[in-house]
């Protein structure tokens, strides 16, 4: 695939919920090319985390920071990710986003998450996460979900 371009908003590809990577794909030459791919984009834009939409691909995969999941020791690829319980407790950070290059944004988050998501070879990891790592599994999370940080900052705008 080579070298992938990062999509920006307003692109219709980051309000859209993404389907899920085919069950036939997993431990495949195409998922993990994919995932090389998306991995080595992250760097270049010194990101922590980037979801295939971001990069124009309409799948339920993204990446993180190899160095964070090795702290964590949980895979840097999540293939069909879902969050399934959000902790009452919440803070907030500011976050930045690849595909709003320039703009960071205070955004109030669950401090703790049920997670659950297959890595590329297709095996099923389910864990709880707190704190920042936490935070990049809802961020990236909600990418696939059709939702970026300035829509969550709306949202939490008409909650206050």
């Amino acid at each position: 695939m080579g070298a992938m371009e990062i999509v920006t908003i307003p692109q219709k590809i980051l309000k859209e919920p993404m389907p899920d990577v085919p069950d036939d794909w997993f431990g495949g030459e195409h998922l993990l090319s994919l995932i090389a791919d998306m991995r080595t984009a992250m760097l270049a834009a010194s990101g922590v985390g980037l979801a295939a939409n971001q990069v124009g691909q309409q799948l339920r995969l993204f990446v993180i920071d190899a160095e964070l999941a090795k702290e964590h020791g949980i895979p840097d690829a999540f293939a069909n990710p879902e969050i399934t319980e959000y902790s009452k407790d919440t803070d907030v950070l500011e976050e930045g986003c690849l595909s709003i290059p320039g703009t960071y944004i205070p955004i109030f988050r669950a401090k703790k998450v049920m997670f659950k998501g297959y890595d590329a070879q297709g095996k099923k990891y389910k864990f709880r996460a707190r704190g920042f790592i936490a935070r990049v599994l809802q961020h990236e999370t909600d990418h696939l979900n059709g939702t970026v940080i300035a829509d969550r900052a709306k949202e939490q705008k008409k909650a206050l």
